[in-house]
């Protein structure tokens, strides 16, 4: 076993899904393992579990008022926790908390040195802002990693890089003025796709201006456009050296997903996992956390994440 990688895998984290027929439904973790096995990686990692997130964890990204809403509507299972894209239902809170201790688990054993990479599949919920959920996305797992590693483990500057075909939202806007975070994020433009924000005019506010890269894609980008745009997201780590890079490798900006227009292939997913180790090697501490965030075609979930994985490997 290679314990330089570790995996999140379990039926806890499947929970989080919005039922059978959402595009967001429970099958997505099952659509990763099979490969994930099949390819014999479950022997080359180190696979962890996940746990629920503590209320004061939440609370590090979200506000109260907002841990207290899920709360409520986790109870009855009732309505939507948001404008219509994120049902809730009855055990909402414990599932969504358990993405966000899954993700808090994986980067301890990061900081830990129990490995040096590690990829979380049921993860990357970047649309959920501090005070409300949205696009699938109830508690922002990466947001409130970002500000624990911060707050707990002492770290100046983490980056945050998306390649999601949806722009991360509720990331970009948590941390706009926050020189601290390094924020790249290529994705499909705001103009054809949800949420509509991630402007290449986006680039921080205030002493952050600067720390932040949108690159917004036209409709149909393929691996020849990766390849063309990726060196701009490397070089903007390189220049601000971040202690800890978080990749959140979502598989809809793959070909083939059913709501989104992006061309990539899991080739892409494999070059941005590898090449972030690699600078992250470079950097000289090999911190390396990747998220599954989107992606509604399972077989396209089941290729790029697991290039992901053979490519953290």
């Amino acid at each position: 076993m290679n314990s330089n990688v570790a995996v999140v895998v379990s039926e806890r984290l499947a929970r989080y899904g919005f039922g059978d027929g959402h595009p967001f439904g429970p099958d997505r973790h099952a659509a990763f393992v099979r490969e994930f096995e099949a390819r014999g990686l479950d022997r080359r990692v180190h696979v962890l579990e996940p746990r629920v997130a503590s209320e004061d964890e939440l609370r590090a990204f979200h506000t109260p008022a907002y841990v207290d809403f899920v709360r409520e509507r986790s109870a009855s299972g009732q309505g939507f926790l948001d404008a219509g894209d994120t049902p809730a239902f009855r055990g909402v809170f414990e599932a969504a908390a358990c993405v966000v201790g899954a993700t808090l688990n994986a980067a301890a054993a990061i900081m830990q040195q129990e490995c040096r990479r590690a990829f979380v599949p049921i993860a990357g919920l970047h649309h959920a802002a501090r005070d409300r959920a949205a696009g699938f996305c109830v508690f922002n797992d990466c947001g409130v990693a970002i500000e624990l590693l911060r707050n707990e483990s002492g770290l100046k500057r983490v980056a945050y890089v998306d390649i999601d075909a949806h722009h991360g939202d509720g990331v970009f806007y948590a941390f706009e003025d926050d020189a601290g975070v390094i924020f790249a994020d290529m994705h499909e433009d705001g103009r054809y796709l949800y949420p509509g924000t991630g402007s290449a005019e986006e680039t921080g506010r205030g002493a952050a201006q600067g720390t932040k890269l949108n690159l917004p894609l036209p409709p149909g980008a393929d691996d020849t456009i990766f390849a063309a745009v990726w060196p701009r997201i490397t070089a903007h780590l390189e220049r601000f050296a971040p202690e800890f890079i978080i990749l959140q490798c979502g598989a809809d900006s793959l070909e083939g997903d059913p709501i989104t227009h992006l061309r990539f292939t899991p080739k892409a997913h494999g070059r941005a996992a590898r090449e972030l180790a690699e600078l992250a090697d470079r950097l000289g501490h090999g911190r390396v956390l990747a998220l599954g965030g989107g992606g509604y075609n399972r077989g396209n979930i089941a290729h790029a994440w697991t290039a992901v994985v053979e490519n953290l490997l």
